[in-house]
């Protein structure tokens, strides 16, 4: 059957699903993950009815790094019958002022996406690497760049811009936003299961390990919590949040940091893993008892409070509150103490249904509607590359 082969590359793991295309429609077949790279990698795979298809450990020296990652998921993948690839669709996090679109990837394409590496160092060279190898491997077979800054191209210039002389807007210095594919997919979900909510203001949070919020505006991007990278707004497993810039300049001026030095502190040891001294994991910090794992968690609501405000200020008020990803869809002792702070706005929680992870948390009186919408960017890229592949010339 003719498939498509979606790939999120990141640096400790590797996604990937197989859809197969039957007279334009998508039907997931394959979804599996390479991850503990370097650490305890492990592969596993399930079919479309979540059936077991593999589970295989390795030694850390078997699975080192990413390439050695692509290597081994790709034998795996050969080994696969039934499935005619007709071209694979990737997660790019940064598109950089010039692609507002997916894209097919050629080699001027590929080293453009590269400069932008800098800009999101903990993703960027990930989504690129197996771009590359697939390129050497098989030439034939079509690549599509699906872009995470896409959705927030729509952004006015009020918006996307700092307040720095506007050549450097010209440059490219400018609010992006991140997160983008998810949006993109649970504002289509929105349009299909309330229509007329989504037709209003709209805050949608993507609350996991990168953690964003996004306004929208009858179902388009207004405004988001993250700016020129991915470490601005909200805090997250290892990033801080909105950082005053003076305090990059005092860690380099008066702390004498290299610039490599604060990167790393910045992407790697700061948001909850810095805050906590525990863990960069949500689960982790709910389970445990240590006060500074309550504090962390105090922090990530109290800021994801502050952001809702903002947000509603953007658009001039809120209808709609909706929670995704991996923090938002799973977590509702989170849910329950971001609405708690919501109070103000009109907002009321149902106990019963955010305990068990409705589609509708909000009660019948809640002036803001609360829903729970889990994303799917996989079926997101899916879409846009057999989108792009037939589309007439």
């Amino acid at each position: 059957m003719d498939a498509i082969l979606v790939v999120n590359a990141g640096s400790s793991s590797l996604k990937f699903q197989i859809f197969s295309v039957f007279q334009g429609t998508l039907t997931r077949q394959v979804r599996g993950q390479l991850d503990g790279i370097g650490q305890r990698p492990r592969l596993r795979a399930s079919d479309a009815k979540g059936s077991p298809l593999i589970e295989m450990t390795f030694q850390r020296e078997e699975v080192p790094d990413l390439p050695a990652a692509i290597d081994r998921t790709r034998n795996w993948l050969r080994s696969l019958e039934g499935f005619s690839l007709l071209a694979i669709g990737h997660r790019v996090v940064h598109g950089g002022p010039d692609y507002a679109a997916p894209t097919v990837i050629d080699h001027a394409l590929l080293d453009k996406l590269a400069t932008y590496a800098e800009l999101a160092p903990l993703h960027q060279p990930n989504n690129l690497l197996p771009i590359r190898l697939a390129m050497d491997i098989n030439p034939d077979v079509p690549q599509i760049a699906c872009f995470d800054t896409a959705f927030h191209r729509n952004h006015p210039q009020l918006a996307d811009c700092y307040a720095l002389p506007l050549a450097f807007h010209a440059e490219g210095i400018r609010r992006y936003g991140f997160h983008g594919l998810s949006y993109e997919f649970v504002a289509g979900r929105l349009r299909e299961l309330m229509p007329e909510r989504a037709a209003g203001r709209v805050i949608i949070a993507h609350l996991g390990s990168g953690a964003s919020m996004c306004a929208l505006l009858n179902g388009r991007s207004m405004e988001s919590t993250m700016g020129f990278t991915a470490l601005d707004g909200l805090p997250m497993g290892t990033r801080p949040g909105q950082l005053d810039p003076g305090v990059v300049l005092h860690l380099i001026m008066q702390k004498g940091m290299s610039a490599e030095a604060v990167s790393k502190l910045l992407y790697h040891e700061a948001g909850l893993k810095g805050l906590s001294g525990i863990s960069n994991d949500m689960r982790d910090l709910l389970a445990s008892k240590d006060p500074r794992a309550a504090f962390a968690i105090d922090h990530f609501v109290y800021r994801c409070a502050l952001n809702i405000g903002l947000l509603a200020a953007a658009v001039g008020g809120l209808d709609a509150l909706v929670f995704t990803a991996g923090i938002g869809e799973n977590a509702p002792e989170l849910r329950e103490r971001i609405v708690r702070r919501m109070a103000w706005l009109g907002a009321e929680l149902d106990p019963e249904a955010n305990q068990a992870g409705s589609l509708l948390i909000s009660t019948p009186a809640s002036q803001v509607g609360l829903y729970v919408v889990p994303t799917d960017e996989e079926l997101m890229i899916a879409g846009h590359t057999l989108r792009l592949i037939t589309a007439t010339p």
